[in-house]
């Protein structure tokens, strides 16, 4: 079993979050190494490996796609 550990997305979920006026974006964004918040589009990638015959040796995994922010 593995599994996928998502970081800051821009959802709707997040509106409040995401807006540029609210002092925790900029702190938010600030660390994200990318420098911007995620995107469901972003997902689809981890996810087409973890289905695809290339993990199928990957036991225990939790794969953070987080833009690079546990790297700060």
């Amino acid at each position: 079993m593995n599994a996928l550990a998502p970081g800051y997305m821009d959802t709707e979920m997040n509106t409040a979050l995401t807006d540029p006026s609210n002092p925790r974006y900029a702190e938010i964004t600030g660390r994200i190494h990318a420098h911007v918040w995620g995107t469901l589009e972003d997902m689809k990638g981890p996810c087409v490996f973890l289905a695809s015959d290339a993990s199928d040796y990957l036991n225990g995994a939790i794969i953070p796609v987080d833009g690079g922010y546990l790297v700060k």
